[in-house]
């Protein structure tokens, strides 16, 4: 086995029944289709014995969620002895439709560019395929105060897509809806933070991943379809609570050290690292009163269960938060300074698209080619 995809299923056994045979046929030699559950109980397992019984299932105890069922699949899968030779790891959503040619241009593309530790195909619409879906479309990117955002997605817009993204291309994030990763880099970093359970761990495992110096790619050749909303509807306020608790996350994981890349070119690495881990603390504030102000909205449209989401991610990151160490970042910044910094984008993504509406993408694709022939 060379290439595992693994799709982490709880409780989706109508996606499995009408998806897994297209992934299936798919399926080229040295790639083998796993399933692993997380303590389904809507009879995903006995449909899977039933009707794919040839298909490898890893059935985990309870559902750890994305990131702790993933991580846990990834040790199994690794512990197999059909996988002394694997060298790449595909985490796929079971809301997910394939092309039969689907995986090869992912394969060739990390064969040939051993500094990539991630790369994903363009995510479309299953509703519009030919338009961008929500969740990844041509690759994301990330604000200068950790807002993401996709190239052929910002906020609630969404492009067509006419080609406009039909070249390789390295991004900040890539959808973790369909995402090959590297073996061995995704150990090295020790795979996705359990602690965000779900929503932007793609995100977080992306930048990881760039601070120790290795890209992320979309490779436009490859392309998916994605239903979207399959274990959570996009209305959820248990959605909302992750996504403004796993941002902090996000940033408290890797703002210092991002920023002690940019400090370090000027600077002592004692105090770069000071420095860094200042303007870490302040963005991560600044956020904090942003959040503040999207819950006064919520409350002043009638909208109270997002309101009480959006407080209850701030009271879970207080329990989880911790300052930034300046000793750790100190030393990661003495010794990881000639790597490349991550590209956040410079603007502040949201008054921006809100002020440019559709135009936003044309004005980001213009920043993106000027950015890449600087």
């Amino acid at each position: 086995m060379r290439t595992a995809v693994v799709i982490l299923n709880w409780n989706t056994k109508d996606y499995l029944e009408r998806f897994l045979p297209g992934l299936l046929a798919s399926a080229t030699e040295g790639t083998e289709v796993i399933i692993a559950d997380s303590a389904s109980t809507d009879g995903s397992l006995e449909m899977l014995s039933d009707k794919f019984p040839s298909v490898r299932q890893i059935r985990l105890d309870r559902n750890y969620g994305f990131t702790g069922g993933y991580n846990r699949a990834f040790k199994a899968v690794c512990g197999l002895p059909e996988a002394v030779d694997l060298e790449y790891f595909v985490l796929i959503n079971s809301d997910i439709e394939v092309p039969k040619d689907w995986l090869r241009p992912l394969t060739s593309w990390m064969d040939s560019h051993p500094d990539c530790a991630a790369c994903a195909p363009k995510l479309h619409s299953w509703y519009n395929k030919d338009s961008f879906e929500y969740a990844g479309a041509a690759g994301g990117m990330l604000d200068c105060l950790g807002y993401p955002f996709c190239r052929g997605r910002v906020l609630k817009i969404v492009e067509k897509d006419t080609g406009q993204y039909d070249s390789p291309a390295k991004v900040f994030w890539a959808t973790g809806a369909c995402l090959m990763v590297r073996k061995t880099e995704y150990s090295k970093i020790g795979g996705l933070d359990d602690r965000f359970f779900a929503h932007m761990e793609e995100i977080d495992l992306c930048w990881r991943l760039q601070l120790e110096g290795k890209s992320i790619f979309i490779v436009p050749e490859s392309v998916v379809w994605h239903l979207g909303g399959g274990t959570l509807p996009n209305d959820s306020p248990w959605k909302l609570k992750l996504n403004y608790r796993n941002n902090l996350l996000m940033l408290q994981n890797n703002l210092a050290k991002t920023y002690s890349l940019q400090e370090i070119r000027e600077l002592t690495p004692e105090k770069a690292a000071a420095k860094a881990c200042r303007r870490a603390r302040g963005t991560i504030f600044l956020r904090k009163c942003l959040d503040g102000c999207s819950a006064l909205v919520y409350l002043l449209t009638g909208k109270k269960e997002f309101f009480k989401a959006v407080l209850e991610a701030h009271r879970e990151f207080r329990r989880l938060e911790a300052e930034p160490d300046v000793n750790a970042v100190q030393e990661y910044a003495g010794t990881h300074r000639r790597i490349d910094v991550p590209a956040l984008f410079p603007e502040w993504i949201v008054p921006l698209a809100m002020l440019k509406g559709k135009g936003i993408f044309e004005y980001l694709r213009k920043f993106e080619q000027n950015n890449s022939t600087a």
